[in-house]
């Protein structure tokens, strides 16, 4: 699906990545919103390290340029994930999936779509709609002819680091991942009774860290709760990252023990 819509070279590092594990569990590992799998590449590269299988896809329009970005809608992205997700179901017995922003949004509909999921690890989640205010906002600026915002990427505490995300946001796909994806899964969270690890900084300036706090509250399954004190939004690349990875794979184990 990705090579239909890319038509900019993939950014060194943005690739996609696959790895063949030794053990009968995967781990499917989603990026974010305008980001690309260089923001999950540590955490599949611990998950494969534990022997897991795992698929770390790059999701339609990302990692390349933005322009490429500006026609992808939600089902694109979910799409891309259905097949990784399949690619690795037929070569393990469990799956675990994990995410970041957008890519927590995916995983919790991966969960939703697919209850026979071991485990889920969120982290930093776009889990709840937008006020219906800054959706009329958005759309408003759209019909006057904005595409582009300034951009979300590379919310990050630690200084020595910085996130190969795109310098603007896309207004349309944005509205679409809000509408198409987050508004119709809330109500659907109370059902699902797949384990939850939900990761969450305290200080993040790109998704409302109340987020996860509600999301815990309307989650069917087990939740886990980590909070993060030293880490932005793109946590999995911050100073906490370690403890991410350590949790995740940890989880994952607990998960998926028969």
């Amino acid at each position: 699906m990705t090579e239909h819509i890319d038509t900019a070279p993939v950014i060194p590092g943005a690739e996609a990545w696959s790895h063949h594990g030794t053990q009968s569990v995967g781990a499917l590992c989603i990026h974010g919103f305008t980001g690309n799998p260089s923001s999950m590449r540590e955490v599949a590269e611990a998950f494969a390290a534990a022997g897991y299988h795992v698929e770390l896809p790059r999701l339609p329009g990302h990692g390349t340029a933005v322009s490429d970005m500006l026609a992808t809608r939600w089902s694109h992205w979910s799409g891309e994930v259905e097949a990784a997700y399949q690619r690795l179901a037929q070569r393990v017995d469990k799956v675990v999936v994990a995410g970041l922003s957008m890519g927590g949004s995916l995983t919790l509909w991966t969960a939703l779509e697919h209850p026979e999921v071991s485990g889920i690890v969120c982290v930093n989640p776009a889990a709840q709609p937008q006020a219906q205010e800054m959706v009329d906002m958005v759309e408003g600026l759209i019909a006057e002819g904005t595409e582009v915002f300034p951009g979300i990427g590379s919310d990050i505490a630690d200084p020595n680091v910085t996130e190969t995300a795109y310098p603007e946001t896309p207004l349309r796909p944005l509205v679409s991942l809000v509408k198409d994806g987050i508004t119709p899964m809330v109500s659907q969270y109370g059902n699902c009774t797949v384990p939850l690890l939900l990761i969450t900084s305290r200080n993040d300036h790109v998704v409302d860290p109340v987020q996860s706090d509600q999301l815990a509250e309307q989650w069917g399954g087990p939740v886990e709760r980590i909070l993060l004190d030293r880490s932005y939004h793109v946590a999995t690349q911050d100073f906490d990252k370690e403890l991410i990875f350590e949790s995740a794979v940890a989880f994952a184990a607990k998960v998926t023990a028969s």
